[in-house]
């Protein structure tokens, strides 16, 4: 399994899944909470308009002097009666405690007409506040409710037959919400599962293709176009497949057509030259004569360099991993073009040793020319590997840096092809650094001379052998 990373797709999904279980639950525990809420209001409710109901019965029925014991007897350490003259609810809540009132009636009768006030509220402050209630008891509902919590209180005020009134006062601490270990459980197995199966749909199904596709996209910009790619995944990555199938073998059909013809024309060039040198050689001025078969001659070179040229953009070279020290060591044996190395530090790169070899000796073949000697030194810039070639000459003036790229262009006025040769090398050379997706810039010294730096993304197979390193 690749690591993860917050861009990727997989992280992202990842973080995705995991937000949205997250809001769920809270969403449900809000939900949760509101109905115990309620719950715990009606349940309260009734079992206070219950004991209300039965104490208004007994101190109609009984003799005055009872009363107090009645209400004595009636009192408990969360319901507290009261017998007044006057009302302690003096502002009645008739939408949240409706139901409280309706339920007395019902208990006392139809016969009961007198006024019942009740209010319903919620409130912060503590179990100890309530009046009469000792502080062991509090303490004790405390401990038993764990912790400090929102109160829901209930005031009544029943009118008596006598004209008095019963207060009743009743505090009930909602207990703390809790959240149970099974619930935790089925949280974490119900992520678990989701994201199993969310991993093996986004590996199998959706970045499995993308990857390929990726590689494939890396390879066909390095030149290494690959068999089309196996249509998988969902719709919108198989359509994705179908078209980089297609542009690929558009590409490459594209590419194939203008090189054959470039090959066709430089190969064909060959028969009507070979007759102008032919007839060239009939004529009597020697003046004449020489002058045309220099420019024949000169034709013909180009012609040969054109074809040279086409042919290397045409190879399919395989790309193989190479060990670059010892690379560019055998190169440096090659007494046709020397140079000498400045070193780098130990690498393993997937190139096409054949092409990337001709592109640099070209380089060194320029520096050998116009700079009296090459040096060659590599190092690794991001994800790329530069390799510098260096001279000693006078180098090129800055608005030609760019332009002694283009095909048979030459600096050298003499055009002299000792001297200038055909101007195909630093296209040539171009062409197959950007067959490996890379580049080539020109720069100059500022101590003097001339740098050309060979750029190559290190994709896959290309590393930095720092354990090897470590041993040297």
């Amino acid at each position: 399994m690749t690591r993860l990373r917050i861009g990727s797709l997989r992280s992202q999904l990842v973080i995705l899944i995991l937000g949205a279980l997250a809001i769920a639950q809270a969403v449900s525990l809000w939900l949760f909470t509101d109905e115990r809420s309620l719950a715990v209001r009606a349940a309260l409710g009734f079992e206070t308009a219950g004991r209300a109901a039965n104490v208004v019965r007994l101190l109609e029925d009984a003799p005055p002097d009872l009363s107090a014991s009645i209400v004595r007897a009636a009192n408990s350490p969360l319901v507290r009666f009261d017998l007044a003259p006057a009302p302690s609810v003096t502002t009645p809540d008739h939408h949240h405690a409706a139901y409280i009132e309706t339920r007395i009636r019902a208990l006392l009768g139809d016969g009961f007409s007198r006024d019942i006030r009740v209010n319903l509220r919620e409130t912060a402050s503590p179990l100890h506040a309530i009046p009469n209630l000792s502080p062991q008891t509090a303490e004790m509902h405390q401990e038993m409710m764990r912790g400090r919590m929102q109160a829901v209180e209930l005031t009544l005020s029943i009118a008596l037959s006598g004209g008095q009134w019963l207060n009743v006062d009743t505090r009930f601490e909602r207990p703390p919400l809790q959240w149970p270990l099974s619930s935790f459980l089925a949280f974490g197995l119900t992520a678990a599962l989701i994201l199993v199966a969310a991993f093996w749909f986004v590996m199998t199904r959706l970045t499995g293709p993308l990857r390929d596709l990726s590689r494939a996209a890396e390879d066909l910009g390095r030149g290494d176009a690959r068999d089309p790619l196996p249509v998988a995944g969902p719709d919108e990555v198989r359509d994705l497949t179908r078209a980089f199938n297609r542009m690929q073998d558009r590409l490459t059909r594209f590419v194939a057509d203008r090189t054959r013809i470039l090959a066709a024309v430089s190969h064909d060039l060959r028969s009507p030259l070979t007759a102008m040198r032919f007839d060239a050689e009939l004529v009597e001025d020697e003046k004449t004569r020489e002058s045309l078969i220099a420019s024949i001659d000169e034709m013909q070179a180009m012609a040969e360099a054109t074809l040279d040229f086409a042919q290397g953009l045409a190879g399919r070279e395989t790309s193989e991993v190479v060990d670059l020290p010892d690379w560019l060591e055998t190169q440096a044996d090659d007494k046709a073009t020397p140079f000498e190395l400045s070193g780098g530090p130990p690498m393993t790169l997937r190139i096409r040793p054949l092409a990337l070899r001709r592109a640099v000796r070209n380089l060194v073949e320029n520096a050998n020319r116009y700079g009296s000697g090459a040096t060659i030194g590599w190092h690794r810039a991001g994800d790329d590997l530069v390799v510098e070639v260096t001279d000693s000459g006078p180098g090129i003036p800055e608005e030609d840096l760019e332009e002694v790229f283009a095909p048979f262009h030459r600096l050298e006025a003499s055009r002299s092809l000792e001297t200038g040769g055909h101007g195909l090398g630093l296209a040539i050379a171009r062409a197959i650094v950007r067959g490996h997706g890379g580049d080539i810039r020109l720069e100059n010294r500022p101590e003097g001379g001339l740098k050309a730096s060979v750029l190559i993304p290190l994709a896959e197979g290309a590393v930095i052998n720092d354990v090897r390193q470590r041993k040297e």
